[in-house]
């Protein structure tokens, strides 16, 4: 038995908020409270906590954990000019091989006033090496004129199935991919074998204890998944991972009789992941009115609801839960539409209502503000995104933007928030997604004291169970993780510095200084 005391314990247990001690045994929690606990447990291995902070373990709600691992060793494009990207590429094929693929991630047209990039500038620093940039919205890519030719991309290749080929005037591809037609490049580039990703993964892993996390949702596919089942089989998965499975497996999924929460407490089934439409950066978030910058587009709608309803239907009967991301207020409001079909389809056969769930809710129509609270729909959001958006949301939707990244919205109607950072888009770093949910501001400070849209803001204790309680029932785990409670797996984040009465600048600089899994100390400073 091990017992720390000497600490200010936010638990986010509404009977017991704050306490000063913890006992923990065989991986849960025994008791939580004061220095009565000092007699009750007066034979456990005592550690004092020198009257730092501890809270629940940390969840982050959607990352991509094989796209996140793998970024880490790309051409980081998140710079500010082309040039500067064009740069980082020629200094890394220095140490490239010949025919070896070079790949970068991050890249933003809209920082470099929304011009899009060619395959010919890439073109002239990697004429030989095929090369492939990722933008940071992971959207859209832009490949050079010999990662065209491994796919088979010319003027004669048609546009993929709700995905689009930029062209110039005479019909030949620029190198910029949209959506699905990112994946005839991506089909070409050689996949990293299981054993392989279980080396980045142990790597990635450890980072993200440093950062106070505990566990993720992750939103990745097949290789991931058997990484992560080897890990958990040699007993090295010491992480809760909540695994989606992608669309296009679940006939295979219902084939097998797989349902939502099948697993474990460290790997679990979570969601099928469905997409309704594309992104903001490259204009593919399908949206009622046109951007303001391109009055003719209005995005692209990959999914409508009766596409839902009907997969959906295969889905609740197996007991798989959806996790839809939408973006665009249209396709928000098209995801809306087949919950509500959906919900009735489930109450008419005496289905569960399974925990189906929204992924960004970027935009959304004021008319559907409610209807994630009414349809019971988990608000999947991530607060990362509106500081680093909120330039590009305003040229792009205008006075839309009112009505973006609007998490007190959803709070008000009483939606369940389960908050994430769709790492590698933004940082994993779940103490700067509380930063951004509280202050609406950039570490710089920008666009002012206020905010942006500040009436949009949330208290700590709201941000905070963005990424504890609301995880934790999106998973289904409500009765064992997401608080500090007698019964509760020991999952919890030690930090110097209270996030409750700290100067709420200062959360995006908070570093943990110990971080728990399942009663064990996997890291600390």
């Amino acid at each position: 038995m091990r017992l720390l005391h000497n600490a200010r314990i936010h638990t986010l247990d509404a009977a017991h908020p704050i306490a000063s001690a913890i006992a923990i045994d065989a991986g849960y929690i025994l008791a939580v409270g004061g220095d009565e606990l000092l007699v009750e447990c007066e034979h456990a291995e005592r550690e004092d906590m020198g009257g730092r902070v501890i809270l629940p373990g940390l969840t982050d709600a959607h990352i991509h954990l094989q796209e996140y691992a793998l970024s880490l060793q790309f051409v980081d494009c998140e710079v500010e000019t082309r040039e500067e990207i064009l740069c980082r590429v020629a200094e890394r094929l220095r140490q490239a091989l010949r025919g070896e693929w070079v790949r970068g991630h991050g890249w933003n047209q809209n920082t470099w006033g929304g011009e899009w990039p060619a395959a010919a500038d890439l073109d002239a620093v990697a004429p030989e090496n095929p090369a492939y940039l990722t933008a940071k919205s992971l959207h859209v890519a832009w490949a050079n004129s010999t990662a065209l030719k491994l796919a088979r991309i010319n003027p004669s290749t048609p546009d993929p199935v709700n995905g689009r080929i930029q062209r110039d005037a005479r019909g030949v591809p620029t190198g910029i991919l949209f959506e699905e037609a990112v994946k005839l490049v991506e089909a070409v580039i050689p996949e990293p074998t299981p054993e392989e990703l279980v080396k980045n993964f142990q790597q990635i892993i450890a980072r993200l204890w440093r950062m106070g996390l505990t566990g993720v949702h992750d939103f990745d596919k097949r290789t991931c998944f058997q990484a992560l089942q080897l890990l958990r089989e040699r007993g090295d998965l010491q992480f809760r991972v909540v695994k989606s499975i992608p669309l296009e497996l679940l006939p295979q999924a219902v084939a097998l009789g797989l349902r939502s929460g099948f697993g474990d407490d460290f790997l679990r089934i979570g969601s099928v992941k469905f997409f309704a439409d594309g992104a903001l950066g490259p204009h593919t978030g399908a949206m009622f009115e046109s951007y303001v910058d391109e009055p003719q587009n209005r995005g692209i709608l990959i999914l409508d609801n009766e596409q839902l309803f009907e997969q959906g239907c295969l889905a609740a009967k197996s007991g798989l839960s959806l996790a839809v991301h939408a973006i665009g207020d249209r396709a928000v409001h098209e995801v809306l539409e087949g919950f509500a079909r959906l919900r009735t389809y489930e109450r008419e056969r005496g289905l569960p209502a399974l925990r189906h769930r929204i992924e960004h809710v970027q935009t959304i129509h004021p008319d559907d503000t409610g209807r994630l609270a009414e349809l019971d729909v988990i608000a999947s959001m991530q607060p990362i995104h509106a500081p680093s958006d909120m330039l590009v949301a305003n040229r792009l939707l205008g006075g839309r933007a009112a009505f973006s990244y609007a998490w007190r919205t959803q709070a008000q109607h009483g939606a369940r928030l389960a908050f994430g950072s769709d790492a590698p888009v933004e940082s994993p770093n779940p103490f700067r997604g509380l930063h951004a949910a509280v202050t609406r501001r950039r570490a710089d400070g920008s666009p002012g004291p206020e905010g942006w849209f500040p009436e949009q803001r949330l208290t700590v204790r709201e941000a905070l169970e963005g990424f504890t309680l609301g995880p934790a029932f999106a998973a289904g785990m409500e009765n064992r993780l997401g608080q500090l409670s007698a019964g509760f797996l020991a999952d919890l984040t030690v930090v110097e510095t209270d996030p409750f009465t700290c100067d709420p600048v200062d959360l995006y600089s908070i570093q943990p200084t110990a971080t728990m899994v399942g009663g064990d100390w996997v890291w600390q400073s």
